[in-house]
C-alpha cells in the first residue's frame, strides 16, 4: 500500500509498504525514533503512546497495535516533536521534571504524549486521561501532581496548529484499469466501497479500530491476507440523535459513544470509562466490539439491554435484527461471508439502565462478568425486565427466566429474591482465570438486588460510600 502522512510536521511517503507494518515498528525500526517503546506489545501499558491529529481533533492512541494505513492522511506526533522549533520544553516535559515524575524513564515518553494529548483538549480528569499507562517505578503520585501544574499553561502553538495533509491522495487506493480484480488490500473511503470490497474478498478480514486485530499480529504473528482498513470511511461514523432513536455508524469510536450517550445513561457512561485505556477508547469502535463476538465484550449487554437493533449489510443488501439474535454460539455470530456491521440503533427511552463491570482491577480490565440491566416499571409493577449479561455464557445472553419471574410483578425485594432463584436456569457459567462458576451466577445474582438498592436510592458504589 501507499501511505503519506505527517510526522512531527514533516511530510512522510512511504510505497509499497506492508499494510500490517505498526507504527511502533517502523517509527523505532525506519525512522530511529526511539523515544516511543515498546513494553507490552498489546496496547496495555502505554509505553507506545503516539498522538494523532486530523479533521476531528488530536487524541492519543497506542504505536504498537496501530496499523501504519491507519495513520494514513493524519499527523503522527511523537515525544520528539513535543518541544517548540526553539527548543522549549512542553508543559508537562517541564512539570515532569519540577515534580519528580521520572525514574528509570521507560514509560515517561508515553506518559508524557498522553498527558500532552489530554493538556491540549483541555481534559483534567488526569487518573481517567492516564489510566492507560503503567509506571513500575516512580509512582503515580508525581506523576499527577505534574499534571495538574502543567493544567493550567496554554498549549503550545506549534501543536494547536498542527498542519493536516490537505491535497493528494491519501486514500491508499491505487487507481485500478478498468475490468481490474479488486486489491487484496483496501482503504475504501465510502461503505458503499467498502460493500463492494468485501462482496469481493468476502474471505478478507477488516480492520476498524485494530485494538484487537492488532494483537493478532503482534501476540499471535498470524498473516491476516487480504485486509481492508475502514477508518477512511467517513459515513460509517458517527451518531445520529433523532425524536425516537440514536443511529450510531459501525466505525463510532467508544470515546465518542461514552460522549454522546453518558448524560442520557450515566451508568453506561460510567462502564465504558472503564473500557481499556483511553488510548483503546480512542480507536476501538462500537461495531468492531459486537462483530467481533467475544462473551466478555461490555458493550453488547448494554446495548441489547437497552433493545438495540443491529444493521448489517452485503453489497447492496441490508438486513436488520435485534441485537441479542445476531449473537448464535461462541465465535459463531449471524452474519455471512462478505456481510459487515453497518450500524446501531438505539431507541430512545427512559434511564433504567444500570451497568455493572466487574474485574479485578477498577481500570482496564476484562470483565469476569458484566451486568447490564434494564427494568420499566408503571406505579409499583414491573412493566418490563431486560437483563442481559456478559462472561456468563459463550455470547451475550439474555436471563430470560429470571425476567419472567418479574415481569407483571411488584418491584420489592422478593420479587428480586425469586427473580435470583430463577437466574440459576438462566446460566451455566465456566470457571476460568477471570472467576469461578460458583462466583459468577452468585454475583451475576447478586447485582439483581443492587439493581433494587440502586433504584431505591441507596448508594451501592464503594468509591462513592462516605463515613
Amino acid at each position: 500500500m501507499d501511505i503519506t502522512f505527517l510526522l512531527n510536521g514533516e511530510r512522510v511517503s512511504l510505497t509499497g509498504i506492508s499494510p500490517t507494518t505498526t507504527l511502533l515498528d517502523w517509527l523505532r525500526e525506519s525512522r530511529g525514533l526511539t523515544g516511543t517503546k515498546e513494553g507490552c506489545n498489546e496496547g496495555d501499558c502505554g509505553a507506545c503512546s503516539v498522538m494523532i491529529t486530523d479533521a476531528a481533533g488530536s487524541r492519543a492512541l497506542n504505536g504498537c497495535i496501530l496499523f501504519l494505513p491507519q495513520v494514513n492522511g493524519k499527523h503522527v506526533t511523537t515525544v520528539e516533536g513535543l518541544a517548540a522549533p526553539d527548543g522549549s520544553l512542553h508543559p508537562v516535559q517541564d512539570a515532569m521534571i519540577t515534580h519528580h515524575g521520572s525514574q528509570c524513564g521507560f514509560c515517561t515518553p508515553g506518559f508524557v504524549i498522553t498527558m500532552a494529548a489530554a493538556h491540549l483538549n483541555g481534559a483534567k480528569d488526569h487518573d481517567v486521561q492516564l489510566a492507560g499507562n503503567l509506571c513500575r517505578c516512580t509512582g503515580y503520585a508525581p506523576i499527577i501532581r505534574a499534571a495538574e501544574a502543567a493544567a493550567e499553561a496554554p498549549p503550545p502553538d506549534h501543536l494547536r496548529h498542527l498542519a493536516l495533509l490537505r491535497t493528494g491522495n491519501t486514500s491508499g487506493e491505487q487507481p485500478q484499469p478498468a475490468g481490474a480484480a479488486p486489491p487484496s488490500h483496501a482503504q475504501p473511503q465510502s461503505a458503499d466501497a467498502l460493500a463492494d470490497w468485501y462482496e469481493a474478498n468476502p474471505d478478507a478480514t477488516l480492520i476498524a479500530g485494530a485494538t484487537d486485530v492488532g494483537l493478532w499480529v503482534t501476540k499471535g504473528l498470524r498473516d491476516l491476507g487480504p485486509v481492508a482498513f475502514l477508518n477512511q470511511c467517513a459515513d460509517l461514523r458517527g451518531i445520529t440523535e433523532t425524536e425516537d432513536h440514536w443511529h450510531i455508524g459501525a466505525m463510532t469510536s467508544l470515546s465518542d459513544l461514552e460522549r454522546a450517550l453518558a448524560p442520557h445513561f450515566p451508568s453506561l457512561g460510567q462502564m465504558l470509562r472503564r473500557y481499556g485505556s483511553m488510548q483503546v477508547r480512542n480507536a476501538a469502535t462500537i461495531g468492531g466490539n459486537i462483530a467481533n463476538g467475544s462473551p466478555i465484550g461490555d458493550s453488547p449487554p448494554a446495548l441489547i439491554a437497552l433493545n438495540a437493533t443491529l444493521h448489517l449489510r452485503h453489497g447492496k443488501s441490508r438486513r436488520s435484527l435485534p441485537l441479542e439474535d445476531f449473537f448464535l454460539d461462541y465465535g459463531r455470530q449471524d452474519r455471512g461471508k462478505g456481510e459487515f456491521v453497518e450500524a446501531i440503533t438505539i431507541p430512545r427511552q427512559p434511564d433504567n439502565l444500570r451497568c455493572y463491570k466487574i474485574s479485578k482491577r477498577f481500570d482496564q480490565d476484562i470483565s469476569a462478568l458484566c451486568a447490564c440491566l434494564s427494568i420499566r416499571r408503571d406505579g409499583g409493577s414491573i412493566t418490563e425486565a431486560r437483563l442481559a449479561y456478559g462472561g456468563m455464557a459463550g455470547i451475550p445472553k439474555r436471563a430470560a427466566q429470571a425476567e419472567a419471574a418479574m415481569t407483571g410483578q411488584p418491584f420489592t425485594e422478593a420479587t428480586i429474591r425469586r427473580a435470583m432463584q430463577a437466574m440459576a436456569q438462566d446460566f451455566q457459567p465456566l470457571s476460568d482465570m477471570r472467576a469461578s462458576a460458583a462466583y459468577r451466577l452468585r454475583t451475576a445474582q447478586n447485582l439483581l438486588l443492587r439493581y433494587l438498592h440502586d433504584a431505591n436510592g441507596s448508594v451501592t458504589n464503594v468509591q462513592e460510600v462516605t463515613a
